[in-house]
């Protein structure tokens, strides 16, 4: 059983500290309530990591979407997209992310003090970092507008998780349309030789390979995750292909 089973089925005991632990502890709490009291286990240090990514991300999301004052239909799509297909969590799943993404809304701590655990966790995992920014870059720009304290909230997590100008730029690039997205999407320019392209290509390919990710180790949602950026990045190369007639 995985650490989603763990929880819902209240035979682990919560032992995450800082915010995310804040939120854990109220958004979980009613279900470790409904079970029967007794002696929980610890979770092990790799479901501690897959618990930490499914807190921060909901947790960042929720203070993201709630930045301009209200959580609109577009950023709920998106969330709801995130959860579906980039994580494929089913029903259960989903029921504790809305949990934790309701209780982050209205927690004090602010987004800043997410970002920061989640990088001190993660930092030494760039491809979680990279696509922990992407999926709220998409969320500040579902409704077609960053709102400024949308953007003062994106320029701080490009700062916590050490994203460069370069890098920032083409996440945000390759999250809009025309086929500038897909010279995005591999880190490119219009101006790059076929052969820095190629380079490219085969660098993130080789990251994001569903296959590497396991290896790693790295947490299990994050896995679905990678597969469709993996997906992503095929698609990026072979649209680029096309427009230069490689």
């Amino acid at each position: 059983m995985g650490w989603m089973g763990k929880i819902i089925g209240g035979s682990v005991g919560l032992m995450l500290g800082g915010p995310l632990g804040a939120v854990a502890g109220v958004a979980l709490g009613a279900i470790f309530d409904s079970q029967t009291s007794g002696p929980r286990s610890r979770l092990n240090s790799g479901e501690e990591d897959q618990l930490a990514f499914f807190l921060a991300a909901f947790s960042m999301l929720a203070k993201l979407a709630k930045a301009d004052g209200v959580v609109s239909r577009e950023e709920i799509a998106v969330v709801s997209r995130f959860m579906k297909d980039n994580l494929g969590l089913d029903s259960e799943g989903e029921k504790l992310a809305i949990r934790i993404f309701n209780q982050a809304k209205t927690s004090p701590d602010r987004f800043e003090d997410y970002a920061a655990q989640f990088y001190s966790i993660f930092f030494g995992r760039r491809e979680i970092i990279i696509s922990m920014f992407d999926i709220l870059m998409a969320v500040a720009l579902a409704d077609g507008v960053i709102h400024p304290n949308e953007e003062r909230m994106l320029d701080s997590a490009a700062r916590i998780f050490h994203i460069n100008s370069g890098e920032y730029g083409n996440i945000k690039e390759s999250r809009r349309g025309g086929v500038d997205k897909y010279y995005a999407v591999l880190g490119c320019s219009r101006s790059d030789s076929n052969e820095t392209i190629k380079m490219r290509y085969r660098k993130l390919a080789m990251e994001f390979h569903p296959d590497k990710i396991i290896a790693k180790g790295l947490p299990e949602e994050f896995i679905t995750f990678a597969k469709t950026k993996f997906q992503e990045i095929q698609e990026a190369y072979e649209k680029v292909k096309e427009e230069r007639g490689m």
